[in-house]
């Protein structure tokens, strides 16, 4: 059998990333519509401008304003980003806080906040098209 080669593991990993990466990348860009898409009518029904869905540091601070938040955990959030460990740990918290807060705002409950933080494209989703109100 001469000229048969077994692929090494290296092969195969290339193969398999290859084959994966399209997939990973439109399963992001339909998560981040399903947030846009959600944040947008959150916004419109919290009377914000719902185009501060498409901006990205804009649309913290209206996230944080609707949370009943001052502006500057926005801000503070954001650079926790570039903070590493610490910095992401505290980010996290913050953002937690977010959507408790705006969870009660539109009368849900500390479940749907948590849903809200580990599952946003889904649950962006039920709060915006959803019958909730901002109170």
């Amino acid at each position: 059998m001469a000229g048969t080669q077994i692929p090494s593991i290296f092969d195969v990993w290339n193969w398999f990333q290859g084959a994966t990466s399209g997939t990973g990348s439109i399963l992001a860009l339909v998560a981040g519509l399903f947030v846009v898409a959600g944040f947008w009518k959150m916004f419109e029904k919290a009377g914000k401008p719902p185009w501060g869905a498409l901006i990205p540091i804009y649309n913290v601070i209206l996230i944080a304003e609707i949370a009943g938040r001052p502006i500057w955990w926005a801000l503070l959030w954001c650079v926790c980003l570039f903070i590493p460990c610490l910095g992401w740990i505290v980010g996290a918290v913050i953002w937690f806080i977010f959507m408790w807060d705006i969870a009660l705002r539109f009368g849900k409950s500390v479940l749907f906040a948590i849903g809200m933080y580990f599952l946003l494209p889904i649950f962006a989703i039920i709060l915006g098209f959803g019958k909730a109100q901002y109170r």
